[in-house]
């Protein structure tokens, strides 16, 4: 495994004796091909690496977070960036950028969610989410924190059992599998307006085929019985493309 130097923050300003890392987080690509990680803060949260960057296969990049960040991580494939940055991408394409900027991947895309604690509140969520569709197989492993600290992952390709009105397709390849809101664009699939509670909103017939091959990973917005995880951990392990 190669570890990719640069295990800063972000460009936010802070000196690295004033910043306090709560949580690291280390960033696999155990894919067959180069991938660009995306990253996006909650909003008043940084961006780590200016919210993206190129990860080679078999490479690793760490990360050192502060208590209490919260944001998002989705992989992106088949880019293509000029000397400027400037580019696209076959899926997650955050503003034709390398760097996302506070921008977020255009769907499908398999999103990793996390919200950190801190000493106050010290419990630690995340999952991995199919709400915006599916793009690439990934993972989230706690290193340390005791029992009860569960996998959030889809681990499975999506792509190649994806139904065919939800496939988005580059020449005759499946590179991203739709959500059912993405594809319907209906307020029953996308769980809101009078299906926006967790009484009407209820999961499909794509959200329950996702969820039987994908079980730990969020399939529809009201998932969190099964999909949500809770620990308390110093480090976690974001791995594309995870073993089985």
């Amino acid at each position: 495994m190669v570890r990719s130097a640069g295990t800063d923050a972000g460009n936010d300003g802070v000196g690295a004796c004033e910043r306090h890392a709560a949580v690291q987080l280390i960033i696999v690509n155990n894919c067959n091909e180069e991938l660009w990680p995306g990253i996006l803060g909650n909003p008043g949260q940084q961006n780590p690496k200016d919210g993206g960057f190129k990860l080679n296969s078999g490479e690793e990049v760490v990360l050192d977070l502060p208590d209490k960040w919260a944001g998002r991580l989705w992989g992106r494939q088949g880019c293509s960036f000029d000397a400027e940055g400037k580019g696209q991408c076959e899926t997650g394409d955050c503003a034709s950028q390398i760097h996302c900027r506070g921008t977020s991947g255009v769907p499908p895309t398999t999103v990793v969610e996390m919200t950190f604690g801190s000493s106050v509140s010290p419990l630690h969520y995340y999952d991995v989410s199919l709400v915006d569709g599916f793009n690439l197989p990934v993972s989230m492993k706690p290193v340390g924190g005791g029992v009860g600290c569960g996998v959030a992952k889809c681990d499975a390709d999506l792509n190649v059992c994806c139904p065919s009105a939800l496939e988005v397709k580059k020449g005759n390849k499946v590179v991203g599998c739709k959500s059912a809101c993405l594809a319907m664009q209906s307020a029953k699939y996308c769980c809101t307006g009078e299906f926006s509670d967790p009484k009407t909103c209820k999961p499909t017939v794509f959200a329950n085929l996702f969820k039987a091959i994908c079980p730990k990973a969020y399939t529809y917005a009201y998932d969190d019985s099964s999909s949500l995880n809770r620990c308390r951990a110093p480090r976690y392990v974001v791995t594309f493309c995870p073993p089985k």
